[in-house]
């Protein structure tokens, strides 16, 4: 099923106006501010093989030596997230890397909703951050509001 938008089939009423493709980008960009900081703020600390990551990470059953590995990886990963020409391979790169996190924790059978969840709740905002920032995606969205009554169709 191939999916495209030509200038014949795009209705005046399918362009939303410009001050909600304003809103909508700032939504994407906080979207997007709040799990970019916190993975920055993870990649940064197994880069400085930060103590408290080296403890976890045996917990986990992983060992101290792969600590800047990941932070490397976790970093190039986060790096073509933001840049936007690179954005969805970031997306899909981070998506992997965070699936890994879900794994390791159900391995280790630590608690559901803070731990073993915790990874998809900043896969979810990543993934909604981008969604709202690029309009491309949203057209490949199976979920869209019928403009007539508000309702999904």
């Amino acid at each position: 099923m191939t999916i495209h938008a030509t200038a014949q089939n795009i209705t005046r009423a399918d362009v939303p106006p410009a001050s909600a493709r304003t809103t909508q980008r700032w939504a994407g960009r906080v979207l997007t501010a709040i799990p970019v900081l916190f993975l920055l703020f993870d990649g940064a600390a197994k880069l400085l093989v930060a103590r408290p990551v080296v403890e976890s990470l045996a917990q986990l059953g992983y060992p101290a030596g792969l600590t800047r590995r990941l932070g490397v990886l976790l970093l190039a990963c986060l790096a073509l997230y933001v840049w936007p020409r690179t954005a969805v391979l970031g997306a899909i790169l981070l998506t992997g890397y965070l699936g890994g996190a879900v794994a390791t924790h159900v391995r280790v059978g630590t608690a559901v909703a803070s731990h073993v969840l915790f990874p998809a709740y900043v896969g979810l905002l990543l993934w909604g951050g981008l969604v709202q920032r690029d309009a491309r995606l949203r057209v490949l969205l199976p979920v869209q509001r019928d403009a007539r009554d508000g309702r999904r169709a």
